[in-house]
């Protein structure tokens, strides 16, 4: 009898008196076993030191063990804590991660799909990194999704990881107006349909609103979620003199652009002009002042969306929309003595 590990798994199921079907129920748990059945396999297993390969576990379960991550991008400050909590809850999970990056809309062309229900058992979908005809596919073959700071296209339950992009920009904007007495306060959007950015305006016009102080259009403006385009907003303001006392810049990126313009026109900050971010990205401490933000728990929404993806690919239950909540980081530039 061979006692090595090349036995087989028809040498198990000879020795054990059973079928290979059984040999594979046992491995795979696909139907329970009499006790007496499964101890005679356990036994044939240890005495023929038979070790399944993993590839042929999976291939009779269709299973990959991995998950797949779909980014827009990869490169930026903001993905480095986004992906760390992806990895880490993937790991202790015990399944393995691929990445892919994509820019869909960049062209006409259908973007490739390298990642799918062929080679992972579940995605996770970042903001517009998959096109809805695509996620239309894979919920219609139950494919586990999960998808991050992006609802799901209409009729479709797929469950959402975000955070709680309202409430922070809402208390930053009411730190603005009641500790420092501002009330000419410029928003600066992110990209167009993004909804966290649309979010942040949400909480921008609510604290307005609550402080009685109307909304004035010229003083919201694209800053794009980019250090280029929040520069070339601010210029733009102080070029047509609008007067203003405060910047929301909508994420620490546009508020580099927004120091810089600022600093170029002898403004000072924060006494002229007080300056908030959002994220606490890992170098709003060290910005000249130092950052007030709205601290996103970027690496946590990471964790829990593979959670949650991990539910549905066990045939569980995922939360159809799970909100982290975020906390105000007061710092030098938006006037507090830190």
């Amino acid at each position: 009898m061979k006692t090595s590990n090349n036995a087989t798994i028809r040498d198990v199921a000879r020795l054990a008196g059973v079928s290979v079907a059984t040999i594979s129920r046992y491995l795979n748990k696909t139907a329970p076993l009499a006790a007496e059945t499964a101890e005679r396999v356990r036994s044939a297993m240890e005495e023929l030191n038979f070790s399944p390969h993993p590839a042929a576990r999976n291939l009779a379960t269709k299973r990959t063990n991995t998950i797949g991550l779909v980014l827009p991008e990869i490169g930026g400050d903001y993905y480095t804590p986004l992906l760390r909590g992806i990895e880490a809850a993937s790991s202790e999970s015990g399944f393995d991660l691929l990445i892919h990056s994509t820019r869909p809309h960049q062209s006409g062309n259908r973007p490739r799909r390298p990642l799918n229900e062929h080679n992972t058992d579940g995605l996770l979908v970042f903001t517009d990194a998959l096109d809805t005809p695509e996620l239309t596919r894979l919920n219609s073959i139950g494919f586990p999704v999960v998808l991050m700071h992006q609802s799901a296209p209409e009729s479709l339950k797929i469950p959402v990881v975000t955070i709680e992009n309202q409430s922070g920009a809402y208390h930053i904007v009411d730190h603005l107006i009641t500790a420092h007495n501002r009330r000419r306060i410029v928003f600066l959007r992110g990209p167009e349909k993004n909804e966290d950015s649309d979010a942040r305006e949400l909480g921008y016009r609510q604290a307005l609103k609550q402080h009685g102080i109307p909304v004035d259009p010229s003083l919201i403006a694209r800053g794009g979620f980019d250090s280029t385009g929040a520069y070339q907003g601010i210029k733009d303001l102080l070029t047509r003199d609008i007067q203003f006392d405060a910047v929301f810049s909508g994420d620490d990126d546009s508020a580099i652009g927004v120091l810089d313009a600022l600093k170029q026109a002898g403004l000072r900050i924060p006494e002229d002009v007080s300056v908030a971010g959002f994220d606490d990205s890992i170098f709003a401490g060290l910005l000249s002042p130092p950052l007030t933000t709205v601290r996103a728990p970027i690496e946590a929404v990471g964790h829990e969306a593979v959670h949650q993806l991990i539910r549905l690919i066990r045939g569980e239950d995922a939360d159809p929309v799970t909100t982290i909540p975020t906390e105000v980081i007061l710092r030098r530039s938006c006037g507090c003595d830190f």
